[in-house]
């Protein structure tokens, strides 16, 4: 797994300057990066919030067993149709347009798939609230009772929410699409603020069922808002509002021919997941909870990390995929080492916090009220499985990207699949029948689920590059490379363990910051010792996005 590329310097790769092309602009590229990145993180920062919240008032309960499965059968629509799917379906063929300068075509198509769109996921929705009950039996078999009643309960509620969530996703495959980035991926802030105030308002006064219906509402009212933050700019941008289907018969059939084997890549994807919960929910009281909480905390890198990366770089290669094809192999050469490198330097030192230091991340955002420190162990048990494969799933977004823009949606799908059965059987075998042989309680089987997947993970992103090497030529990073960022990451976990254990008598709020910090801070001065430009890039990003003059432009972004 460590051994990404075999040695190979930059040198050796062909060079194209940086202001080759509109695919070509490093500099403009790494400041769209930064802008999602900061989307992202205020997103994310909101969703921590909100689980910090959720989990001061309702624990690892049944009540949270139900909410955290119940939420995740919406999410198939989101999940099927949303974000990612459609962006690496509609990007492609939207961006070529804008790039060929069509921008009433490119317009025609938007509005064209948008209202096919709409069509498409209420008619999905209506179905969704009708066969609730037998989703739950599949999603959820362990269920039963009044546990069973109450998620079947907040899915119906959901349904409609997970619905408007898909919408969004329309509007980010615009706005991205025209380099405007920050508002998009910042909206899921006003979903969070909703439900933040339901469970501040309602967590005092209601049960831990009736917590649960509030707050599922007030997710279909956040999904609502998150759709009113984006239509200003969004409808600044399409200004020829009208639909001539038979002008633009050719690049629709473009759009849902690539999206179909994208909504299957996505679906085998996400299947894994909820085989996961399938299998946690076989498991004892809490396990269904544990292994959400943790994968929220997983998908932090993920997210600020690689996908960050991989949705700047797609309408980028998009456009100059009919603009300078003779240049492609070389830019994606170029843009997935640089994208590589960039990616392992911020996710590695987050594995190795996530094996080491992975009860202080979760007892700081977690631990209060019904969340008590044994929690805090369990969820870290779940963090620390993530870890393994925390890596492959961040570049592995990166390749599936190039994929992407190479009009190649049928290759992630093909080890897609691979990945989906690996996860299914290793799952199975991890979480259930090794945790007895191996005279461990039963609920430590949920850790399983997460070293398993993890390994399929780096299977998938093993072919992935196989496949793209075979036709781009070479990508990846040295040996050496990955190994002194371990040796970084793991001296300074070290020492902040040993700060840990010191001050074991704080409150976790308190030694979780001051055990953080010191172990960021150390990291980031022996990268700083090294002298590794990736530093120096991450730095540049950052005072890029918060510098003045972006802050004025930031509507641009």
């Amino acid at each position: 797994m460590s051994e990404i590329a075999p040695n190979r310097e930059d040198r050796n790769e062909p060079r194209v300057e940086a202001g080759a092309g509109p695919a070509g602009a490093s500099g403009s590229g790494a400041s769209r990066a930064g802008t999602i990145a900061a989307g992202v993180l205020l997103s994310r920062i909101a969703g921590l919030v909100r689980d910090s919240i959720f989990a001061h008032f309702l624990g690892d309960s049944a009540t949270a067993d139900a909410f955290k499965a119940g939420f995740r059968i919406p999410n198939i629509l989101q999940n099927l149709f949303g974000e990612g799917v459609l962006s690496a379906s509609f990007i492609p063929v939207y961006g070529k347009l804008l790039g060929e300068g069509d921008n009433e075509t490119a317009d025609m198509v938007a509005w064209g798939v948008g209202a096919i769109l709409t069509l498409g996921v209420s008619v999905m929705v209506a179905i969704g609230v009708m066969v609730t009950p037998y989703l739950i039996d599949v999603i959820a078999p362990g269920f039963a009772g009044d546990k069973r009643e109450l998620t079947i309960q907040i899915v119906r509620i959901l349904f409609p929410g997970a619905g408007l969530l898909v919408m969004s996703a329309w509007f980010l495959g615009v706005l991205n699409s025209h380099h405007k980035f920050f508002i998009s991926y910042t909206a899921p802030v006003a979903w969070n603020v909703a439900m933040i105030a339901a469970l501040l308002y309602y967590g005092p006064r209601r049960s831990q069922d009736g917590l649960a219906i509030a707050i599922s509402w007030a997710s279909v009212v956040g999904s609502a808002l998150q759709i009113a933050v984006q239509v200003p700019q969004t409808l600044a941008l399409l200004r020829k509002n009208r639909i001539d289907f038979a002008r633009v018969a050719a690049p629709l059939r473009s759009v849902f021919h690539n999206l179909t084997p994208v909504v299957i890549s996505r679906g085998v994807v996400n299947l894994s997941s909820y085989v996961d919960n399938v299998l946690a929910s076989l498991l004892p009281t809490g396990a269904v909870a544990a292994l959400n909480y943790g994968q929220l905390l997983y998908m932090v890198p993920i997210s600020l990390f690689g996908y960050s990366v991989a949705a700047s770089e797609l309408p980028a290669m998009s456009r100059a995929a009919g603009a300078m094809p003779e240049q492609m192999s070389a830019i994606l050469r170029m843009r997935l080492n640089r994208g590589l490198r960039q990616i392992a330097f911020l996710v590695v030192p987050s594995s190795a916090a996530f094996l080491i230091l992975g009860d202080v991340i979760v007892a700081m955002i977690y631990q209060s009220g019904a969340f008590t420190r044994a929690d805090a162990v369990y969820v870290w048990a779940v963090l620390a499985g993530s870890g393994v494969g925390l890596l492959a799933a961040t570049m592995g977004r990166l390749y599936n990207s190039a994929f992407y823009a190479l009009f190649d949606t049928r290759t992630p799908l093909r080890f897609a699949l691979i990945r989906v059965a690996l996860t299914l059987v290793l799952g199975y075998l991890c979480a259930i029948p090794l945790p007895p042989m191996l005279g461990i309680a039963q609920k430590w089987g949920v850790a399983g689920l997460t070293v398993s997947a993890g390994a399929a993970g780096w299977v998938e992103f093993a072919l992935l590059r196989w496949a793209l090497n075979g036709r781009i030529g070479w990508t990846g990073f040295e040996r050496s490379y990955l190994a002194k960022l371990w040796a970084l990451a793991l001296g300074a976990a070290a020492l902040a363990f040993m700060l840990k254990l010191q001050m074991a008598g704080f409150g976790p709020r308190i030694q979780g910051l001051a055990v953080l910090s010191t172990y960021g801070g150390l990291y980031l001065f022996g990268a700083w010792m090294l002298a590794m430009p990736e530093l120096k890039r991450f730095t540049d990003q950052i005072t890029r996005r918060f510098s003045p003059r972006a802050a004025s432009n930031s509507s641009d972004q």
